[in-house]
């Protein structure tokens, strides 16, 4: 676990969570085809994807 710590391995960990919870509930696919509407589009679903983290996660507790 020091290693972890040391490497910051639990915050490149955190990020492919969200990334895998946003294809999840999103999508993989963007549907707009103009790159200032896939702006928006992920802008929007960024925002109501972290709303959703807000508003609570399931807790863990390491079982020893």
């Amino acid at each position: 676990m020091a290693w972890q710590k040391a490497t910051g391995y639990g915050q490149r960990s955190s990020g492919e969570v969200q990334i895998g919870r946003y294809k999840q509930v999103i999508g993989p696919d963007l549907r707009s085809r103009k790159v200032e509407s896939q702006t928006t589009e992920t802008s929007i679903a960024v925002k109501a994807l972290n709303r959703m983290t807000r508003l609570g996660r399931a807790t863990y507790e390491r079982v020893a």
